[in-house]
């Protein structure tokens, strides 16, 4: 990342992390700086030359001014799909946000907007700094260890929160709790972006609050570029349209643009200029830059698609679509149908390799508290999920788990589950009797 400086706090094993990589990178050169009380050799403390700086500031002019196209920062994807990649953006990014706080979160002049985000990725700056405070908005954080939903709900109701955003996963975990028990008559608007989003959550949360949940969509490298805004009718489980400013289109494998419910890979036009707000580069990698922008597209990697209102719909990561015997099966669908049953908290959908089918269907579930893992209940989630999709979507596999795999950030790394399934060993899904974690019929 040809890095210069690194600045962290004194937690316990950090600083020792930064030691041995710097050592393994065998770069002296590193300026290293903690946030806290204690001396350590070879380090910087952050808090004693803050102390020694002037508190003078002298804005640089000429040749050293800053131009809206220097870079501002850097933010590290969350890796959902292999190594997170280092996205670089410029100096126009926070203007970016406007969008995404005062048009979609909807944030209100003296109003007190919470995202649940940890600080350090992308989305933590989508709700805790720039649009928020362009709008007038104070921003509430709530630092906590174990996430537990009805701490945090009494946070939003004793301190008033107005408007709030949150990852699906979060809002699954709400609805689980008796949400009678909160008061949320200061909260104004809702809305969640991260994962897509099930409409049974919409439902419930709807039930509880009389709130419409407002689903956005974007990525480390851009700001929000899809919603359900306002002025907005939103479709439950649908991600909206694009933002203003951003000119969006589904495309497929030869990049010829696809008709209304046709699947294809959302991308981003960019043959009349950058749109405010999305990245300036990956850093240092100018073959992902090649393979991802090309041909005035910035091509997301995501698949969705168009209805006749113009709303997109997503399907999933181009690399977490599943091909069994000819047929494409994208994980939300079937995810969205698990997770209408009682018992499933949680779920992910990914393919496993099958010599008769090429892939067939896994479902890895988390259950609902009162609920055990049994042949029975296997053999109803897959029932369940033939009632409401296709029946040839339904998971041939089941297998429960106590967590899903996630990064960082919270989102479900299907990757992980994947490289697990490599070595499964499945002949062919009818003969499968390798294992007693699953069934399989």
């Amino acid at each position: 990342a040809d890095l210069k400086m690194i600045v962290t706090i004194e937690e316990e094993g950090v600083p020792e992390e930064v030691d041995g990589a710097c050592e393994e990178l065998g770069n002296g050169k590193v300026l290293k700086a903690f946030v806290g009380k204690e001396e350590r050799d070879g380090w910087l403390n952050f808090r004693e030359e803050l102390k020694a700086a002037s508190p003078d500031f002298e804005r640089p002019r000429g040749e050293e001014a800053t131009e809206n196209s220097d870079i501002l920062l850097a933010y590290f994807t969350s890796g959902t799909t292999g190594n997170p990649k280092m996205v670089n953006h410029d100096q126009t990014y926070p203007l970016g946000h406007i969008l995404t706080a005062k048009f979609w979160q909807n944030v209100e002049e003296d109003g007190l907007h919470y995202t649940v985000a940890d600080t350090g990725w992308g989305k933590a700056v989508w709700g805790k700094l720039y649009g928020q405070w362009i709008a007038g908005s104070a921003v509430f954080v709530y630092d906590y260890g174990r996430f537990d939903a009805g701490r945090m709900m009494e946070m939003v109701s004793k301190y008033g929160v107005t408007t709030f955003c949150a990852p699906p996963t979060i809002y699954r975990f709400m609805i689980k709790e008796d949400m009678s028990r909160y008061d949320f008559s200061t909260l104004n608007y809702a809305v969640t972006a991260g994962e897509p989003l099930n409409p049974t959550i919409y439902n419930r949360f709807l039930e509880a609050t009389g709130l419409r949940l407002m689903e956005g969509y974007g990525q480390t490298e851009t700001v929000v570029a899809i919603a359900n805004y306002p002025w907005m009718n939103p479709k439950p489980g649908s991600m909206g349209k694009p933002s203003p400013g951003y000119e969006m289109v589904l495309v497929d494998k030869n990049d010829k643009v696809c008709d209304v419910g046709e699947e294809g890979e959302i991308v981003i036009k960019t043959d009349i200029g950058r749109p405010v707000g999305l990245f300036v580069d990956y850093h240092l990698d100018p073959e992902k830059m090649r393979n991802t922008w090309h041909d005035d597209y910035y091509h997301t990697g995501d698949t969705a698609w168009i209805d006749e209102d113009g709303y997109f719909w997503f399907v999933g990561r181009a690399d977490d679509i599943i091909k069994s015997s000819g047929y494409r099966v994208g994980p939300f669908e079937v995810e969205s149908a698990l997770l209408t049953h009682p018992a499933v908290l949680e779920c992910a959908i990914t393919g496993v390799p099958d010599k008769l089918r090429g892939q067939v269907v896994k479902a890895t579930v988390v259950l609902t508290k009162g609920y055990a893992p049994s042949e029975e209940l296997k053999v109803e989630l897959q029932s369940h999920v033939k009632n409401i999709t296709a029946p040839y979507k339904y998971p041939r596999i089941v297998e429960f788990a106590d967590e899903l795999p996630k990064t960082i950030s919270g989102k479900i790394r299907r990757v992980e589950i994947r490289e697990k399934d490599k070595p499964y060993p499945v002949i062919n899904a009818l003969e499968c009797k390798a294992c007693e974690r699953c069934i399989v019929a």
